[in-house]
C-alpha cells in the first residue's frame, strides 16, 4: 500500500471549528515513535478530546488517541501518551502569552505529513458559548436553502 501523498489532511478534527472560535494557526513538528506514524498513515488516530498543554516551557499534545499498529506486535506504542510538539522559541513564547488570556486554549486541528514529516496545525482558539454554536448552525442551515432554492431555479 502506498503512502498518502504529502500535505494531504490524514487525521481532522471536524469538531474543533464547532466547538472553538479559530483566532490563529500555525504549523508544528510532532516528536512520533515509528509505530505512532505507521498508525497514523493508516488513519488509527482520533483528534477529538486532544489539547494542547504548556508544561516547562514546552508544548504537548494531550488526549489524542493513536491506535496499535498491528504488524508491530510487541513492540507497539501506548496509544494515549503525551507527544511533544515543536515550535520555534519566538512562536512558544507568543502563544504563551496568548494562553494566559482569559478564554484561550491550543487545540490540533489537523495532523498531516509534509516532506515525509509529521506536522499538527495548532490553533489558538476560544471556545464557543451554546448560543454561538445554535447561530451558527442555523446560518450553515439558511446558507444550504438558498443554495438549493438557487440550483433549483437555474
Amino acid at each position: 500500500m502506498a503512502a498518502p501523498k504529502d500535505d494531504s489532511p490524514t487525521v481532522k478534527n471536524k469538531k474543533a471549528r464547532h466547538l472553538y472560535l479559530i483566532e490563529d494557526q500555525m504549523e508544528a513538528g510532532i516528536m512520533l515513535l515509528g509505530t505512532e506514524v505507521k498508525a497514523i498513515r493508516t488513519g488509527k488516530c482520533n483528534l477529538t478530546d486532544s489539547h494542547v498543554r504548556i508544561k516547562n516551557g514546552e508544548l504537548y499534545l494531550v488526549g489524542c488517541h493513536i491506535g496499535a499498529y498491528d504488524a508491530a506486535a510487541q513492540n507497539n506504542h501506548e496509544p494515549r501518551r503525551e507527544r511533544k510538539l515543536l515550535v520555534h522559541r519566538r512562536e512558544l513564547d507568543r502563544l504563551v502569552g496568548k494562553v494566559k488570556e482569559r478564554g484561550h486554549t491550543l487545540i490540533v486541528t489537523k495532523i498531516y505529513f509534509k516532506g515525509g514529516r509529521a506536522k499538527a496545525e495548532l490553533c489558538l482558539a476560544k471556545g464557543k458559548k451554546a448560543h454561538d454554536k445554535r447561530s451558527a448552525l442555523r446560518e450553515r442551515q439558511v446558507k444550504k436553502e438558498m443554495d438549493r432554492a438557487i440550483k433549483a431555479h437555474r
